[in-house]
């Protein structure tokens, strides 16, 4: 139990830190009431629950990023070469990222000059601000879409963050529990803005086709006024209980197939659909992606193992035709995996894969 002496010096930290903090000022006006109460409950002597629950309410609003936002990195030729760099392919989904950036970086100049047309005739600002479009990528397993909202988030130099969606059951989740019960807890919005500490993040929201059937009709009303632009400028959480411009925010959702998501969220949603990967394509992402990376992780270089032109097909289709990358990517970190064991042994330092010793390599 902390002592009162403690309380007051966690109190006056608070004071402090929330003086300095840009809120808005309503909620400041709010918080510093708050704080007025926790001294009087902290000379009341003795553990208080309200207190632990209002000096953990104060903490959280002062992290907030609540005015806080990341300079963009509108150019399109550092974004077509992160994107290349890190995916092979998919001309049609980085084009569109692409326009998106272009779009961005032209609106960005316009406001420019309309801020200093407003500035030399002394007119007040323009509540008016370009929305975020909400990017849906859709496409079978290992075909990219989580990685691709990540290199997303790096070409435009903005914080990412992910949230699982995959199997949630409850829409306090994204929403948040109120105050009034014990179990309160901010939602995953709030926690991942907390975290990237800027308010114009990219977040993914992965795998909404797949909440929990109980759930799903309250998830996807709360997606709704997630994704829409009329109306996450003001969404409100229910632990911080004061609305948060989610305007800047770039959703990007990602999704197996419709058949899980709501039609209301759908009409708020510019589907991208991620490609399955030819054999060709496999091949060559084999070699130059995922081979350099999985050499990598099991401590080999590239003369240890020697993987020639005529077996990469075989690599390609072990079990079958996979639509994605992750059945070769765990094919080529396995084959790896037993070379590093033979090395290790003494029992070879180079191998040559061969369509005869190959099923030797390949995991069962």
């Amino acid at each position: 139990m902390p002592s009162s002496t403690a309380q007051f010096e966690d109190i006056t930290l608070l004071e402090n830190k929330l003086k300095s903090a840009s809120l808005p000022p309503d909620l400041k006006a709010k918080a510093l009431a708050q704080l007025e109460r926790l001294v009087r409950l902290a000379s009341a002597q003795g553990y208080s629950q309200e207190y632990d629950s209002i000096s953990r309410y104060i903490d959280w609003i002062i992290t907030l990023p609540w005015g806080k936002r990341s300079v963009d990195t509108l150019s399109i030729e550092n974004a077509r070469k992160i994107m290349d760099a890190n995916h092979f392919g998919l001309e049609k989904v980085k084009e569109r990222i692409l326009e998106y950036i272009a779009v961005a970086c032209l609106a960005g100049r316009q406001a420019s000059l309309a801020e200093s047309r407003r500035a030399s005739l002394k007119e007040s600002n323009s509540s008016e601000k370009s929305k975020a479009p909400t990017f849906l990528l859709l496409g079978l397993v290992g075909t990219g879409k989580t990685t691709l909202g990540y290199s997303i988030a790096q070409a435009l130099g903005r914080q990412f963050g992910r949230i699982p969606m995959g199997g949630m059951g409850d829409a306090l989740q994204l929403r948040g529990r109120s105050r009034a019960y014990p179990d309160a807890e901010p939602g995953q919005i709030m926690k991942v803005l907390r975290r990237v500490q800027t308010k114009n993040p990219v977040i993914l929201l992965d795998e909404i086709d797949r909440v929990t059937d109980e759930a799903k009709a309250d998830i996807m009303g709360v997606l709704v006024e997630l994704l829409d632009p009329e109306q996450n400028a003001s969404f409100l959480d229910h632990f911080v209980d004061y609305p948060f411009d989610l305007s800047e925010v770039l959703f990007i959702a990602t999704a197996n197939n419709t058949g899980g998501i709501a039609t209301a969220v759908l009409d708020r949603l510019e589907v991208i659909e991620m490609p399955s990967y030819t054999d060709d394509q496999k091949i060559k992402i084999g070699k130059d992606y995922l081979l350099l990376k999985a050499l990598s992780a099991n401590g080999l270089s590239a003369g240890d193992i020697v993987f020639p032109e005529n077996i990469w097909h075989l690599i390609v289709r072990p079990l079958g035709f996979d639509a994605g990358m992750r059945t070769l990517d765990r094919t080529i970190s396995g084959i790896c995996r037993k070379v590093a064991k033979l090395k290790v042994e003494g029992k070879a330092t180079k191998i040559t894969l061969t369509e005869e010793n190959l099923k030797e390599y390949i995991p069962s």
